[in-house]
């Protein structure tokens, strides 16, 4: 019987942390990524120019 409510306690923590990650975390790190990518081609272009024919 008392494993059985170690159990439950654990799936409901496992749960939060899924819940934790997935909605607040990994949106920021996604957006982070896009910008800090984004960033990097501006700073790339800034410095050689836009692509394609002069």
């Amino acid at each position: 019987m008392r494993s059985d409510s170690l159990e439950t306690g654990r799936k409901k923590r496992e749960a939060f942390t899924f819940l934790i990650l997935a909605v607040l975390i990994w949106p920021f790190i996604a957006v982070g990524v896009v910008a800090g990518w984004g960033f990097l081609v501006w700073m790339y272009y800034l410095f050689t120019g836009p692509p394609g024919p002069v």
